[in-house]
């Protein structure tokens, strides 16, 4: 399966969430890539969208490949195997670097608006892929604190492993795709241009102004 954009592959996740349309639901997206397939499942659900920033720590030696994930307050997971062949004080300090980034994001794409809490609510995290899908279990255990009533995973494409684990920790994964053979995530999208701040900023707007329509 090849998604023809970014738009495409939410307009298909939204038709495969509809059961969430109508009930106490928020979407939580994953900036850059993850935030125009959010704003498309939200439109669709009819339901806020807001941001669940977590940031990867690239391998030193291989930035793409993620040997970590942290998030905004701080949490880490990691890929505890690679982590150990690295230096430590070079990991805990990209780490911290990170978790800023996360922080100076948040305050970029969202200005002045609150963060939308999930407690007792279905909580949607939205990617564009899963590849190692550490990014995706930080994501889950950060807005495991707010205490949602159910928390839904939903991507366009995935490895087996990475649904077989985090169907461990989220109540629900939605994916279109399942493949092994798995490389790149752009691999199976037609186009997969990266996606700007401006863009981010413009779609968290335009799904601010809806909600308050």
């Amino acid at each position: 399966m090849v998604f023809k954009d970014r738009a495409d592959a939410g307009s298909k996740l939204a038709d495969a969430l509809h059961q969430y349309r109508g009930g106490n639901t928020v979407v939580y997206a994953l900036p850059r890539g993850g935030v125009v397939l959010g704003a498309e499942i939200a439109r669709s659900l009819n339901a806020p969208l807001d941001l669940m920033i977590v940031r990867k720590v690239g391998h030193p030696n291989s930035p793409e490949y993620a040997i970590a994930a942290v998030a905004e307050d701080g949490h880490t997971v990691m890929n505890t195997f690679e982590v150990n062949s690295v230096d430590k004080v070079w990991f805990d300090e990209a780490v911290r670097t990170q978790q800023q980034e996360a922080c100076r994001r948040r305050e970029l794409y969202t200005r002045d608006r609150p963060p939308i809490p999930a407690t007792d609510k279905t909580a949607i995290l939205v990617d564009d892929g899963l590849a190692t899908g550490l990014t995706m279990f930080a994501a889950v255990q950060e807005v495991q604190h707010s205490h949602p009533r159910k928390i839904v995973v939903a991507v366009p494409v995935a490895p087996p492993h990475a649904v077989q684990e985090l169907s461990q920790v989220a109540d629900d994964v939605v994916v279109l795709y399942v493949t092994p053979d798995f490389g790149a995530i752009g691999a199976f999208y037609y186009r997969f241009g990266q996606v700007s701040d401006e863009e981010v900023i413009e779609l968290m707007k335009s799904t601010h102004t809806i909600e308050h329509a």
